[in-house]
């Protein structure tokens, strides 16, 4: 047997393991550990495409933007990829995120990739137990995530892929540092490609602690009369890790149109496990047309919803050659997500494929 048999053999094995053997954190967590988790931005789609059909595409995400869900989409990347996106997350809230990644074929199979993702939540008062109201200035909080990746395809049938993300979160006088581990397999089959599966965990690291001046004030000890400097400890918290698991079917009705509809399931360790539904048009290259619907439990009521994004998600992308011979090209990408309160969330792309 080949070492490219072996290989391809072997990897999906070893993913499918992980993923088995931390199943046990992931499916241990229940309705009643929602919130405890930290870091919870890694559970936001910072890329346009993939989110304007509610982060269906487990099994059929393609380059960077398909990374989100699983890390093996990073695998299809032809060459070279250069994506922007600007997500404006639950408008009116001035919580803003900027997203930037790059990803470079090496070889004939693999794939390097690197992501880097910032939210800014603009200028907050500075509120004290003697000034509530503020008045003494403003702080703004930084949450900066970096992912390492890389992806390779196996066979004609069987893309994996590994990412190593950096977390970082401060304020002005406190903050936090760690890593998680994103990894995931998809599988292509059926006479034109066109039958997809794939299965992806995400968020997977040990606990963060905050730290920092933030922590220490002054005060006495047992009565005494000098002033000490004391550190309280702040609480270790565990990651939002996860399991996605999903599958998609493509209708090629001719070169020109084609139907995609996918779904996917997500076991989340601190929220309610989530169903997706999701449906793409596509019309040559030019234009896709997507949207989709995201359910979890309690969702259609305000009383029991759990999360602000109320499950109804759409989007397009245009896209025009910029090289017909090269198969380069540059399109524009926008995403809509529906929530309850504020007036949606907003993101808008642009990516070059080199």
């Amino acid at each position: 047997m080949s070492m490219k048999k072996i290989y391809s053999l072997l990897i999906p094995v070893v993913l499918i393991t992980l993923s088995i053997i931390t199943s046990k954190e992931v499916l241990a967590g229940n309705e009643d550990r929602a919130g405890q988790a930290g870091a919870s931005e890694l559970l936001i789609n910072p890329w346009a495409r993939s989110s304007g059909w509610g982060g269906v595409n487990t099994a059929n995400g393609r380059g960077l933007d398909g990374s989100f869900t699983n890390i093996a989409s990073l695998a299809f990347t032809d060459k070279t990829e250069i994506v922007f996106s600007q997500t404006q997350w639950l408008k009116g809230s001035d919580i803003n995120i900027s997203t930037f990644g790059f990803s470079q074929k090496v070889g004939e199979t693999g794939v390097l990739g690197m992501s880097v993702t910032a939210m800014s939540f603009g200028d907050m008062l500075i509120r004290t137990t003697e000034q509530p109201e503020g008045g003494i200035g403003t702080f703004s909080p930084s949450f900066i995530n970096i992912a390492l990746s890389y992806a390779k395809m196996f066979s004609n049938s069987i893309y994996g892929g590994i990412s190593l993300k950096i977390i970082s979160e401060s304020i002005a006088d406190a903050g936090t540092q760690g890593v998680a581990i994103d990894a995931g397999i998809q599988y292509v089959t059926g006479p034109t490609d066109n039958i997809k599966f794939g299965i992806s965990m995400k968020n997977v690291g040990p606990t963060l602690k905050f730290s920092g001046d933030g922590y220490s004030f002054a005060g006495t000890h047992n009565g005494s009369f000098m002033s000490h400097t004391i550190e309280e400890r702040g609480a270790e918290f565990e990651l939002p890790s996860l399991i996605n698991i999903g599958a998609a079917y493509d209708f090629n009705f001719n070169e020109d149109h084609r139907l995609t509809f996918a779904g996917s399931f997500a076991s989340n360790s601190f929220t309610n496990d989530q169903y997706a539904i999701g449906a793409e048009y596509g019309f040559m290259q030019y234009l896709m047309l997507r949207g989709g619907f995201v359910y979890e439990d309690g969702i259609f009521e305000k009383s029991t919803r759990k999360t602000a994004l109320t499950g109804v998600s759409a989007g397009f992308s245009i896209q025009a050659p910029l090289n017909k011979e090269k198969g380069s090209t540059f399109s524009i990408d926008y995403s809509y997500r529906s929530t309850d309160p504020f007036q949606g969330s907003h993101t808008i792309g642009a990516r070059i494929n080199l």
